[in-house]
């Protein structure tokens, strides 16, 4: 992924693609561990924008939708082995959201810009 966005003007190693690599892995991570049915999978899409790239991870399971505002539920979440992966999210993309696609599926976005 690195690579694609260098090609893309987000230099290898910059903060911009360090955030853009940490928010992808963090998406299709959670696809992968809450937002799985048995015989389905999840897509992930990466997209340019004019400043920076946008990335998409869409799942089968639109009825398990995040947490807009992670934040933790008390001092020791942080240091949980699991449940905290959201909070990097928004502190590293400059917006993301959720979107349900239809009543099988559900994206969830980012996008970070090369400022990041």
């Amino acid at each position: 992924m690195s690579a694609a966005l260098a090609a893309w003007g987000i230099p290898y190693g910059s903060e911009a693609s360090r955030a853009a690599v940490a928010v992808t892995a963090e998406l299709a991570a959670n696809a992968v561990t809450h937002g799985r049915l048995s015989g389905r999978d999840f897509r992930l899409s990466l997209a340019r924008l004019p400043d920076g790239v946008r990335t998409e991870v869409t799942d089968t399971r639109p009825d398990r939708l995040p947490k807009t505002a992670a934040t933790p539920t008390c001092p020791d979440a942080l240091k949980a082995e699991t449940s905290r992966g959201l909070l990097l999210v928004p502190a590293y993309a400059d917006t993301w959201g959720c979107q349900t696609r239809d009543a099988h599926t559900k994206t969830v976005w980012a996008e970070i810009t090369h400022s990041s």
